[in-house]
């Protein structure tokens, strides 16, 4: 038999150094994996038996003896006994492409990388040109998994015809995941670092690029870890650096640590970051695609999206497009947070509506009381009243409701949630996080502070609520970036459709 425990940051607070060491002190060797991302249940000890894998969660150190003797008889006679792992029904509902990987196996063994179909799409790569490799993203329908959720093929063939043939050209990974409810790039990174770094090397072939850069944020010390020693490893056996598998072809790739600051997510806030200065959001044209890293074109594209590149050059563009709706093409990471029954990650074909995760998944909230809204799409995202949960996850289905989908981090509220309090803590956020380049966002952030404190307080109500939507209106159409332009939504949103909290007659209150 072999023993399975998570090594990623989730696991880990929740106790998984313990469990391994107390099955090292029964001198057991875990295989130390990734998560699979059913959170509520880690730590998730697997067990690989003549009969299949089977997990117990969520274990303590405490468990261990009594899970290695029920093993020794009848394992589904312990309390923590889950069956086949990928048996459990929140697993076995999704339709994993990206994290198809996640948690089978040491994310650091190249050797099981390979035999999971790791480094196929590359293999593949090598064989095509850097317009055919262009026109199989294009193909496949791939948007990028950030906020603007712009077609990366598309990005793509704009760097790959700009510049000379011989110019200098990047790949720049933005794994500066900040936003509330999300850690589906971390997740990534933690149990499968190897198939970002396959999804970088072939955009690098695809446009030409032969140096690039994952910009990670400082509060992922696992990740970066993990990611220094994979990249290590990928040069050893020669699937980055020169002469990539003797294709005359050559692909570098660092690592670069953010600062703590949430305005990098912004891609040209990053690149300005990347380059040793403050990060502050640059004014656009010129796009990086154009002008970007150093002034060379540079590709910019999340850790979801990379990653996906791969499996779409492994198994081609016609299978990933048979996923999802629309325009909205492929599989989204959803990852429940907040007041949730069940928190962790769930990837799923998009389409699948609000209500049929929060509830099938999250089994509602932690707390047992009914939910009261959703926010998705990290801070900036609208807050969801329950007459909108039946609205498919769709980017064009989310902008159409004035929301957003964004990295697909979605938190929960129940009914003891004060609405005007996270509106105020919207507003609250921009002006701690804002790159203070634009007036609008700098100091209508403040001001919105302001008026809506007076507004609770109902101080000149009637002016100040006034007041306040002009004050969203210039943010939104007057900020250089999302930051300021999309901090409005959260509050428009609980305007709208929590009024009632605004009146100070207490939080919650229906």
């Amino acid at each position: 038999m072999r023993f399975f425990i998570p090594q990623d940051t989730s696991a880990l607070a929740c106790g998984a150094e313990a469990v391994a060491q107390a099955l090292l002190d029964a001198n057991i060797e875990p295989v130390r994996n990734g998560s699979r991302g059913m959170f509520w249940l880690e730590p998730l000890l697997e067990v690989e038996t003549a009969q299949g894998r089977i997990g117990f969660g969520p274990v303590s150190d405490k468990d261990v003896a009594t899970i290695l003797k029920a093993l020794e008889s009848d394992a589904s006679s312990h309390d923590l006994y889950l069956g086949a792992v990928d048996e459990i029904e929140y697993l076995a509902s999704q339709q994993r492409l990206t994290y198809t990987r996640a948690g089978l196996g040491d994310p650091l063994c190249l050797e099981n990388y390979q035999a999971l179909d790791g480094f196929n799409g590359l293999k593949r790569a090598l064989t095509m040109s850097p317009q055919q490799i262009v026109d199989e993203i294009k193909n496949s329908g791939l948007r990028g998994r950030g906020g603007a959720a712009f077609p990366a093929g598309i990005k793509w063939q704009t760097v790959l015809d700009a510049g000379a043939t011989d110019s200098q050209k990047y790949i720049v990974c933005n794994a500066d995941e900040g936003d509330s409810g999300t850690f589906a790039d971390r997740l990534l990174m933690e149990s499968d670092p190897y198939q970002l770094i396959e999804g970088m090397v072939i955009a690098g072939l695809a446009v030409g690029a032969t140096q690039g850069y994952i910009y990670l944020r400082s509060e992922y010390p696992v990740a970066h870890r993990l990611l220094n020693t994979a990249i290590e490893k990928a040069m050893e056996a020669n699937f980055l650096g020169d002469n990539i598998g003797q294709s005359g072809k050559s692909f570098y790739l660092e690592v670069r640590l953010g600062a703590g600051a949430y305005i990098c997510g912004e891609e040209t806030s990053l690149l300005e970051s990347l380059e040793g200065k403050r990060g502050m959001v640059r004014a656009k044209p010129p796009l990086p695609a154009i002008e970007g890293l150093f002034g060379q074109p540079t590709v910019v594209n999340n850790v979801l999206t990379l990653a996906a590149v791969s499996t779409i050059l492994a198994q081609g563009a016609k299978t990933y497009q048979d996923f999802g709706m629309g325009r909205s093409r492929g599989t989204l990471a959803i990852q429940l947070a907040g007041n949730i029954k069940r928190g962790g990650l769930i990837e799923l074909a998009f389409g699948v509506t609000l209500r049929e995760v929060v509830e099938n998944y999250g089994q509602g909230t932690y707390s047992g009381r009914p939910i009261r809204a959703i926010q998705v799409g990290g801070p900036l995202g609208a807050f969801l009243p329950e007459s909108q949960w039946d609205t498919p996850l769709d980017y064009e289905a989310f902008a159409a409701i004035k929301a957003m989908i964004g990295h697909g981090g979605i938190v929960v509220f129940d009914d003891s949630a004060d609405m005007a309090a996270q509106a105020r803590f919207s507003m609250e956020f921009c002006v701690e996080e804002s790159c203070g380049k634009c007036t609008p966002c700098r100091i209508g952030s403040v001001r919105g502070v302001e008026v809506i404190d007076r507004i609770v307080a109902n101080e000149d109500r009637d002016n100040n609520m006034i007041l306040l939507h002009d004050l969203c209106d210039t943010m939104e159409q007057g900020s250089l970036c999302a930051m300021g332009g999309m901090t409005p939504f959260p509050v428009r949103s609980a305007l709208t459709h929590f009024a009632q909290d605004f009146t100070g007659a207490g939080k919650g209150d229906n």
